[in-house]
């Protein structure tokens, strides 16, 4: 499908990578891996045809095609969200103009018996079958499908691009991609503008797609559910791993061992042959021999060792004392103008607690963690700040508030105190700055440079209360399990937002969503509130606990206990609720299978007609058939989408009271 042979990529004086090579086949789901600056993205171009390699070439078989994500940069103007993302079907959206304005032709044509009529009227057929080949009927109900899965609600489809920030433009750059599914699909951290939830439906997305995956990912869990191929870049070369993340780390580390083990076989072999060289070189007896010997170490292909990146650890001051609550909202309402974004909303926190702040992009968990800090004003409640919290505050923006002037290493400097200042350059090493980057001036540090460097300064600070914005954005591997580290050794109260769920769960013991304009509590870490999302969107939460106390008695050998009135009366409450739900989806499904049948019906006709071989000669009538078709199939490809989705809903509501 695509082979990558011998590039080399040199900026410089300095070799990114020399003579890669790697074959990508069908249906691969490859996880690329190394180190920051280890050149994945700059070999994503280069797969993708932005960059020009100095050496070796890209083979892409015939009906090949390749779309690619970017990190970010990219921009929409002009069109509203659903036009934008239809533009991207490419074939399918051409062959839409061209039949619509063929069909517009035949309308406006003055003579129907002319040849050149007869000619419109065969090639508005033939464009008619090819679009239905290429599934061009399903477009609109796979756009709404994509839209909504990445976020997307149906009344922002007509909305421009152009009101969208820059995260959500991305996302929208990402539902063209995965609405023209090209045969390879090179994705570049693309798990960086979702929240959770469409994290996972992108997770469900890939793991059935039908092309081949090149992934680069600083997500842990997204890489170890997507890939079955891990090819590692380091020092310029590649290693390619049969397996996923979790696979490569556990087969890396094994190779490594053994390669170790040789390497120090071959240098103790080697320093047996150099000792026998220099002690026999001046005798005339074992010239020969040592000739011999001299010639065969010439010849030895020396077994080389990569570069061990120093083990990191740290750990912050230690944390101040705080009262027992850290802080506390009490019907807190916030605005921005017409928008309501918080309303009502009561909140708690103790010393020692680590939570995990989620919510959909937009729900208003950066505003409620500005509310916390106090920098944020809100238009009714109250906010009151526990006894001696000492709090620091960390989100991309925090960047701004460097100095320019200062170098790296002078920016902690600053701010350390203690045994700490002894460990600023293996600190900065953790955030990856090494070498003489810690000597750099902040004025020409990358927006990443600054948030990390943003980052490790707020950590060497004295606090008992840290609230962290997306932190691990600009991270590697390796520095996320460094600060996940740290802040699970940390003696403070933490509020984190980040959709990364193996950083959350390594660190929170509670979650919070921001949902509805209010917040909902989750006791136990970010796997278990996914769990349980996914068990209330099925809408079973409740049935369940119902089951679970009745049934508890017999469940454990026991007798079933007679019921209580108010027992009875809650079950009968439920049953009641689920019968509720349950109708409107019975009546909207009978509903929908008569329009189904009536529409299947009307093709079914038409197409009798259209095999008729005299179906053309009619011009009018076959011009107006085939609309006929066209808007039917159309309407009934909607409605099989529909009657699918109420289906699953019904299926659900009956499974769980046994219907």
């Amino acid at each position: 499908m695509l082979s990558v042979s011998d590039i080399t990529v040199q900026f410089g004086s300095k070799k990114l990578f020399e003579n890669l090579s790697f074959i990508v086949n069908p249906k691969d789901r490859i996880g690329l891996v190394g180190s920051n600056g280890a050149g994945k993205s700059t070999l994503l171009k280069v797969i993708n045809g932005q960059i020009e390699s100095d050496k070796g070439e890209i083979a892409v078989s015939k009906h090949t095609t390749i779309g690619y994500l970017p990190q970010d940069g990219i921009t929409f103007l002009g069109k509203t969200i659903y036009e934008e993302v239809y533009s991207g079907v490419g074939d399918i959206s051409a062959l839409k103009d061209e039949i619509d304005q063929v069909h517009k032709e035949l309308e406006i044509h003055p003579d129907h018996t002319s040849d050149d009529y007869m000619d419109l009227v065969e090639t508005y057929g033939e464009l008619q079958h090819k679009f239905e080949l290429l599934d061009g009927f399903r477009i609109k109900s796979n756009i709404e499908k994509i839209l909504e899965g990445l976020g997307f609600h149906s009344k922002d489809f007509d909305r421009l691009t152009d009101e969208f920030s820059g995260g959500w433009q991305m996302r929208i750059a990402l539902a063209k991609l995965l609405l023209k599914q090209p045969s390879v699909l090179l994705l570049d951290e693309p798990t960086n503008h979702l929240d959770i939830e469409s994290l996972i439906w992108v997770e469900a997305f890939l793991k059935s797609y039908e092309g081949a995956i090149i992934l680069v990912s600083h997500d842990r869990k997204f890489l170890d559910t997507i890939t079955n191929k891990t090819i590692e870049i380091y020092a310029g070369k590649v290693t390619i791993y049969k397996g996923n993340y979790s696979y490569y780390v556990q087969e890396r580390d094994i190779r490594k061992d053994l390669l170790f083990k040789s390497y120090e076989n071959q240098q103790k072999y080697l320093k047996q042959q150099e000792k026998f060289i220099t002690r026999f070189r001046s005798k005339a007896s074992k010239a020969t021999s040592v000739q011999s010997r001299i010639k065969m170490l010439d010849k030895v292909e020396r077994i080389e060792i990569e570069d061990e990146e120093t083990a990191i650890h740290f750990n912050f001051p230690p944390a101040t004392h705080s009262g027992r609550k850290v802080f506390e909202l009490k019907n807190v309402s916030k605005s921005y103008g017409d928008n309501l974004v918080l309303k009502d909303l009561n909140l708690e926190l103790e010393r020692g607690e680590k939570i995990g702040l989620v919510g959909v992009n937009g729900a208003g968990k950066s505003t409620l963690a500005r509310i916390i800090r106090g920098t944020e004003e809100f238009q009714e409640g109250t906010r009151k700040l526990g006894f001696q919290v000492d709090l620091e505050y960390y989100s991309q923006h925090q960047a701004d508030t460097l100095d320019p002037a200062t170098d790296v290493l002078g920016t902690l400097d600053a701010v350390a105190t203690g045994d700490v200042r002894k460990q600023l350059r293996t600190i900065l090493g953790s955030f990856l700055f090494r070498g003489d980057d810690v000597f750099k001036q902040v004025a020409v540090l990358s927006g990443g440079e600054k948030s990390r460097l943003a980052l490790a300064r707020m950590l060497l600070k004295s606090s008992n209360f840290l609230i962290l914005d997306e932190p691990t954005n600009h991270l590697d591997m390796n520095s996320k399990q460094v600060l996940m580290t740290a802040l699970h050794n940390y003696g403070g109260t933490i509020l984190i937002i980040s959709h990364d769920r193996e950083f959350l769960d390594g660190i929170v013991t509670k979650i919070i969503e921001v949902k509805n304009k209010n917040v909902k509590t989750y006791l136990g870490n970010c796997t278990y509130y996914i769990d349980k999302l996914e068990e209330e969107k099925a809408g079973i939460s409740q049935i369940k606990q119902v089951k679970k106390e009745s049934t508890n008695g017999e469940l454990n050998g026991a007798p079933r206990q007679k019921k209580t009135k108010e027992q009875k009366r809650i079950e009968a409450e439920q049953r009641n609720k689920i019968y509720k739900h349950a109708k409107p989806l019975k009546d909207s499904i009978h509903k929908l299978e008569k329009e189904i049948k009536v529409l299947e019906e009307k093709t079914g006709a038409i197409e009798k007609e259209m095999a008729h071989p005299d179906f053309f000669k009619d011009h009018h009538n076959s011009a107006q058939k085939t609309t006929e078709y066209k808007t039917a199939k159309e309407r009934l490809n909607d409605l099989y989408h529909k009657w699918s989705e109420e289906s699953k809903k019904l299926a659900k509501i009956e499974a769980e009271i046994g219907l």
